[in-house]
């Protein structure tokens, strides 16, 4: 009885087992992963409502409040990184007619569907603060549409010896010339011009 018993108790576990690891890949982290962008959102919100800084300062009161895209993991995506050997700077028009100079940094490719995708990403030159971070600007098949017609952005960190990157598109952003004419906003590199739909990060900010 007691033998019986053990193997009984064996052969729940594995069963328990089995159905804890049949379950869709990332769905314990899913709602987690939800919460943290969620509450990523409510901060920029507070920002854009009452920071210095805002697009919005001065005039708070006509803040609505940023339209996104649900979360979605499928759009954290992992991407191989090619760095690239021969580097020329390369210009970038404004949103206001001015030019912007960059240092092409790497290509992060991924696969979407069966197509490679190809996303430039650029090292910032401008002395400053902010000078040797990367910047990646693109648009998708959603811009003009359902997000800003100019182009979305997304921060990449840059970590020395990467071949891969990870491009968490649910943290896509608007530049700020979304919002007000006064800003002057680099427009995505022709390379960025992507045909698939991007259905996450941020939308346009005046929904029709």
């Amino acid at each position: 009885m007691k033998k019986n018993g053990i193997l009984i108790a064996v052969v729940v576990i594995v069963l328990i087992a089995v159905m804890i690891y049949s379950l869709p890949s990332g769905t314990p982290d899913a709602a987690t992963y939800a919460a943290a962008i969620e509450k990523e959102r409510q901060e920029k919100d507070n920002f854009m409502r009452t920071g210095d800084g805002s697009p919005f300062a001065g005039d708070s009161g006509t803040f609505a409040g940023l339209q996104y895209f649900p979360p979605d993991l499928k759009f954290k995506i992992q991407a191989r990184l090619e760095p690239i050997q021969t580097k020329e700077i390369r210009v970038l028009q404004t949103s206001d007619g001015k030019n912007q100079s960059y240092l092409p940094f790497a290509h992060a490719v991924f696969d979407w569907q069966g197509v490679e995708n190809r996303l430039l990403i650029l090292e910032v030159m401008d002395p400053g603060p902010f000078r040797g971070t990367l910047f990646l600007a693109f648009a998708d098949g959603t811009s003009a549409n359902e997000t800003y017609g100019a182009g979305r952005y997304l921060d990449v960190k840059k970590v020395a010896g990467a071949t891969r990157i990870e491009l968490d598109f649910n943290k896509a952003y608007n530049p700020y010339c979304a919002y007000a004419d006064n800003f002057s906003c680099p427009l995505p590199p022709k390379e960025n011009l992507l045909t698939l739909r991007i259905e996450a990060g941020e939308k346009t900010y005046w929904q029709k």
